[in-house]
C-alpha cells in the first residue's frame, strides 16, 4: 500500500528495510508539542490571509488541540508506517477534522515544518538549561558564602601550590557557568528566527504572512533566505557546542568531587542520596553520581561531532541525512540537563571537613611563595634571587622533614643572613590567604564580597528571565 500522505507518485509500499531506515517516529515524537503549536500558528495565518476559510481553520485547530490532549494522556497511537511525528499528527487530524485536515499543509513542506519544530524544541530546551545552570550557580554561590573563610590547598599539576579558600574554589565554577549561560543566550538570540513559510526550499506562491507566524511562535522575525531556512542546523550545533563546554566544566568539578571524597583526600563527604555501595566490599561508598556526570560528557561531545560530520558534506538544501540531527541532539541536551540536576544536588549535599582541608593546605610548603614575596618586600631582593633563597629553605625543611615555619631563625639565616623574625608572620596558611587581596584573589573578604555579588545578581536574573512563549 502506498503512503496516503505522499503516495500519488508511488504505487507500492516501501520495503521493510526501507521502513526501518526511514522511520523517525521513535525519537521525533518528542517534537509533538512543537509540531502542534507551529501548525496552529500556520493555520491561523492561512485563515487571516484568506487562504483557508475560518471554519476550516477552526476545525483544524480544534483537532490539533484534541491530538495534544491524546498525546498528553498517553492514548495517542504512534504509527511507524507513517514515518515521523508530522505524518502521525496529520493522519490523526484527518480522522478528526475530515477533509479540512488536508488544507493544513497548504503553503508549507515537511522541510520547513521540521525546521521550525526542531528549532522550537532546541530553543525551549536551551531556556530550560539556562534555568538549571542558574540553579547550580545559586547552589555554588550559597556554599561559597558559607565557606568564604574555609582554607584548602590550591593545586597546580595536582600538586599543592598555594592556600586558597573553598569558597573561592566554588566561585570559579560559578564564573564558568556564567560563561556557559552567556553562550546559550547568544545562541538563542541567533536562532530566534522563524523558518516556517520557506516551504520545500524556494518559498511559496501563496500570499502568506511569515511575520505573523514568526510573532505567534515567539520569534523575532522570519528567516531571510528560503534555502538557508530549510538547510540550516547551526542553531543545534551552537547549542550543542555550548552544551559540550558546559559538560566539560561539570566533568572537571565531578572529577574533583571524586578525588575529594576519597580517604586519601577526605575533604568532603556525600550522603546516601548521591552515592552507592559495592556488591562485595561493604566499606565502600562510591561517588557514582559524580562519575556518571563525568562519563556522560563523552556522549555530549559525540553528539556535537556527529552532527558536524552529518552536515559537513551536504549541498543545499534538504537531504534525508539531516534526519540524523535530532536523536543525538535530544540525547545530549537531556543528558546535560540530568548532569546539571545531579551536580546541583551534590553541591547542596556536600559535607565539608574544614579541619582536614586546612591541614592539607599547610602541607607541601604551600606558603613558599609568601616567603619569597616577603624577601622581596622586606629585604628588597629581586624576585629571582628570592625564589632561589626560598628554594634552598624548602630543601632544608624537606631534609629535616618539617614545615617552613618549623625551621629556626638561625637555620634560615644560614641561607640568607638578613632574614628577621618577622618572616614567621607570613608562613601560616591563614595569613597567606588573608594577604591575597588583589582583585579576584582568595582573601576571605574578597570571597565573601564576590559571593554576595553573585547571589544578588542571580536573584535579579531570576526575576527578569522570562523566555518568550509561543502564543499560537
Amino acid at each position: 500500500m502506498s503512503n496516503k500522505m505522499w503516495g500519488g507518485r508511488f504505487g507500492g509500499g516501501p520495503d521493510a528495510i526501507m521502513e526501518d531506515i526511514n522511520a523517525s517516529i521513535e525519537f521525533d515524537r518528542k517534537l509533538a508539542p512543537q509540531d502542534i503549536v507551529a501548525s496552529k500558528a500556520h493555520v491561523a495565518m492561512l485563515a487571516s490571509q484568506g487562504i483557508v476559510t475560518p471554519q476550516a481553520a477552526a476545525s483544524i485547530s480544534t483537532g490539533l488541540s484534541d491530538i495534544a490532549g491524546e498525546i498528553a494522556a498517553g492514548s495517542f497511537t504512534f504509527s511507524r508506517a507513517l514515518e515521523d511525528i508530522h505524518m502521525n499528527i496529520e493522519s490523526r487530524l484527518a480522522s478528526l477534522a475530515g477533509a479540512d485536515a488536508g488544507r493544513l499543509h497548504t503553503a508549507r513542506s515537511r522541510n520547513d515544518q521540521v525546521a521550525v519544530d526542531f528549532r522550537l524544541w532546541v530553543r525551549d530546551t536551551a531556556d530550560a538549561l539556562q534555568l538549571q545552570m542558574h540553579a547550580l550557580q545559586l547552589a555554588l554561590a550559597t556554599r561559597a558564602r558559607e565557606h568564604a573563610k574555609t582554607i584548602m590547598p590550591g593545586f597546580t599539576h595536582l600538586q599543592t601550590a598555594q592556600p586558597v579558600t573553598f569558597g573561592h574554589h566554588l566561585l570559579a565554577y560559578v564564573e564558568m557557568l556564567g560563561r556557559d549561560r552567556g553562550r546559550l543566550r547568544d545562541a538563542r538570540a541567533r536562532m530566534n528566527e522563524c523558518p516556517l513559510g520557506a516551504a520545500a526550499l524556494a518559498g511559496t506562491s501563496f500570499p502568506i504572512d511569515r511575520h505573523q507566524t514568526a510573532r505567534a511562535l515567539g520569534f523575532d522575525r522570519p528567516t531571510a533566505n528560503s534555502l538557508d531556512s530549510v538547510s540550516d542546523r547551526d542553531f543545534a550545533l551552537e547549542v550543542l557546542g555550548a552544551a559540550a563546554i558546559c559538560a566539560m566544566h561539570l566533568s572537571r568539578l565531578a572529577e574533583e568531587l571524586v578525588l575529594w571524597v576519597t580517604p586519601q583526600f577526605g575533604f568532603v563527604a556525600l550522603s546516601d542520596k548521591f552515592t552507592t555501595g559495592s556488591s562485595i566490599m561493604p566499606q565502600k561508598r562510591n561517588p557514582d553520581a559524580a562519575e556518571l556526570v563525568r562519563g556522560k560528557t563523552g556522549r555530549i561531545y559525540g553528539a556535537l561531532t556527529g552532527l558536524l560530520v552529518v552536515m559537513k558534506g551536504l549541498p543545499l538544501t534538504y537531504s534525508k541525512d539531516m534526519q540524523e540531527d535530532k536523536e543525538g541532539t535530544f540525547d545530549a541536551l537531556e543528558a546535560l540537563s540530568l548532569c546539571l540536576a545531579a551536580m546541583t544536588g551534590m553541591i547542596l549535599d556536600l559535607a565539608v571537613d574544614t579541619k582536614r582541608m586546612k591541614r592539607a593546605a599547610g602541607a607541601g610548603f604551600s606558603t613558599a611563595t609568601d616567603l619569597a614575596d616577603w624577601l622581596v618586600c622586606h629585604l628588597n631582593l629581586p624576585f629571582r634571587e628570592a625564589h632561589h633563597v626560598t628554594g634552598r629553605l624548602v630543601a632544608l625543611a624537606e631534609a629535616r622533614h618539617c614545615g617552613l615555619e618549623d625551621l629556626s631563625l638561625d637555620e634560615m639565616r644560614r641561607v640568607h643572613a638578613a632574614i628577621t623574625p618577622e618572616i614567621y608572620g607570613v608562613l601560616g596558611v591563614r595569613r597567606s590567604v588573608e594577604s591575597r587581596t588583589s582583585y579576584g584573589g582568595t582573601a576571605p573578604k574578597n570571597v565573601a564580597a564576590a559571593a554576595r555579588r553573585w547571589l544578588a545578581r542571580l536573584a535579579k536574573e531570576a526575576k527578569t528571565f522570562h523566555p518568550q512563549e509561543p502564543t499560537a
